[in-house]
């Protein structure tokens, strides 16, 4: 992921001016980090490394959305339906 494309995740999932840690940025960033991945192994197939590193991403992702749900069942189905994760 380039620069520009985590800037512009940033942007489009921030809080607040100066916001990069919260939930909505992380899981953000980590869903556009896995379909960039995803797209990868669609043409390696054996790349075993990076399948790992993808289920690893799937599973923090998992994990933050988790906490988001325990805490904020709105804030969760926003951002669940904002990233078109479930359908």
């Amino acid at each position: 992921m380039d620069q520009a494309t985590k800037s512009a995740v940033k942007e489009a999932y921030q809080q607040h001016e100066k916001d990069t840690g919260s939930v909505e940025v992380q899981v953000a960033l980590l869903s556009t980090r896995v379909n960039e991945l995803t797209e990868h192994l669609k043409q390696h197939k054996k790349d075993h490394s990076s399948r790992r590193g993808l289920i690893a991403m799937v599973t923090k992702r998992r994990r933050l959305l988790e906490y988001v749900k325990r805490h904020d069942a709105k804030r969760y189905h926003e951002l669940v339906k904002r990233l078109g994760l479930r359908r």
